[in-house]
């Protein structure tokens, strides 16, 4: 981990340092610089200081006392002016999780409004719902949500923070690891957490080559962020539980340097993640316009279609229509592949589908793995044939 330090008998007190501080950890005094418990160890004043008196150590980090942090905290995220689903889905991972070691499971919601959700979460298990609520929390700014959020993780004291990997998630999640000197895992597919809460975070690495496992044996919290669709959200209760406590703004959000000038909401735009049918498009493509009959079966299927990285990387299509690492996660009720080989990339984000039928004429295709109706065949006699059976309404 990594620390500052200031060598006082270099110091010349030119305020360089001072300046360059995002976070307000270090000032003068007596003509020299000094650090307060705001560091963040970012690196930007030893950069500054033009005569080498501050610098940045890497220290190696004394393991702490795991009994001291229990309990899973959410970070639940209003997107839009509504609770992004994902939110639930981690409640839905966190409450599985917490079951065997009897922990408690928490959330947190953030922003101008945020009071108006936390009684829906009321129905989904969770123990506390901690809330930050003020007209200074519109629009959203990373360090005064992460601000927040640290007020909570350091109210609660928990061994598992999970973040939706959604573009807030990902720019507040390291802002908090950062914060207490700890790890985070991005882009989590799995979670297991063993008995001594050590929690095993599953994710694809090495371009997807591997299925590692990540784990954060020293330090608490440990951070996961997990995409959307990856999860299973709970069933809604009909009974609300769980306390709902308001919670003051912490300092953080007032020295805050990032003032929300306007907005802008973007149109509403269809998202293949929501999908509850898709046919995809593969490699085995041989030109762009046989996409057509990719978007025809998806339409007369009253569904939706996407492609795999290759296509995207030829500019046959944005990667708003991509499944995998680099694109999208999926789980629709039906998902159809047409000439997709199935590299793990792709097939992690799409494997939890609840039915998969993949067209392939390589019998040894990494898809048939997930499978479960393999159609060893050329797509091209396939996928015309079940497009006039659609047509004439034949089985």
């Amino acid at each position: 981990m990594a620390k500052i330090a200031v060598l006082e008998r270099k110091c010349t007190g030119c305020g360089l340092c001072e300046k360059s501080c995002p976070f307000g950890a270090i000032g003068l005094s007596g003509g020299k610089a000094h650090l307060n418990e705001a560091c963040r160890a970012c690196g930007a004043c030893a950069k500054a200081c033009p005569s080498g008196a501050v610098i940045r150590l890497e220290t190696r980090t004394e393991s702490v006392d795991k009994s001291k942090w229990r309990g899973i905290l959410v970070y639940s995220e209003i997107s839009a002016g509504h609770l992004h689903p994902v939110s639930t889905e981690l409640i839905g991972k966190a409450l599985e999780l917490a079951a065997p070691l009897g922990y408690e499971v928490n959330t947190v919601l953030v922003g101008d409004g945020a009071h108006a959700f936390a009684e829906e979460l009321r129905h989904y298990g969770v123990s506390k719902i901690f809330v930050y609520d003020a007209p200074e929390l519109a629009g959203f700014r990373a360090d005064a949500y992460a601000a927040c959020a640290e007020d909570a993780i350091r109210l609660t004291k928990p061994s598992v923070v999970l973040v939706g990997s959604t573009l807030v998630g990902r720019s507040l999640a390291p802002r908090l690891a950062t914060r207490f000197h700890t790890g985070l895992t991005a882009d989590c597919t799995q979670l297991e957490l063993r008995p001594n809460s050590d929690l095993v975070q599953i994710r694809p690495a090495f371009g997807g080559n591997i299925m590692a496992q990540i784990i954060t044996a020293n330090t608490r919290p440990q951070f996961a962020t997990v995409r959307y669709k990856v999860m299973d959200a709970p069933k809604r209760r009909q009974e609300a539980s769980g306390e709902i406590i308001c919670r003051p703004l912490p300092k953080g959000v007032y020295v805050s340097p990032i003032r929300l000038i306007s907005s802008r909401a973007l149109p509403a735009r269809k998202s293949i993640s929501d999908a509850d049918v898709l046919v995809v498009g593969g490699r085995g493509l041989k030109k762009q316009a046989d996409l057509e009959m990719i978007r025809t079966l998806a339409e007369l299927l009253g569904g939706d279609w996407a492609v795999s990285r290759p296509l995207v990387e030829k500019g046959w299509a944005g990667n708003d229509r991509q499944i995998g690492l680099s694109g999208r996660t999926v789980r629709p009720r039906l998902i159809i592949t047409c000439g997709v080989s199935g590299a793990i990339q792709f097939a992690s984000c799409m494997n939890m589908s609840e039915r998969i039928v993949a067209i392939n004429t390589d019998p040894e295709a990494p898809i048939f793995s997930v499978a479960h109706i393999a159609v060893t065949a050329d797509l091209y006699e396939v996928v015309p044939d079940l497009i006039q059976k659609l047509k004439e309404g034949t089985p």
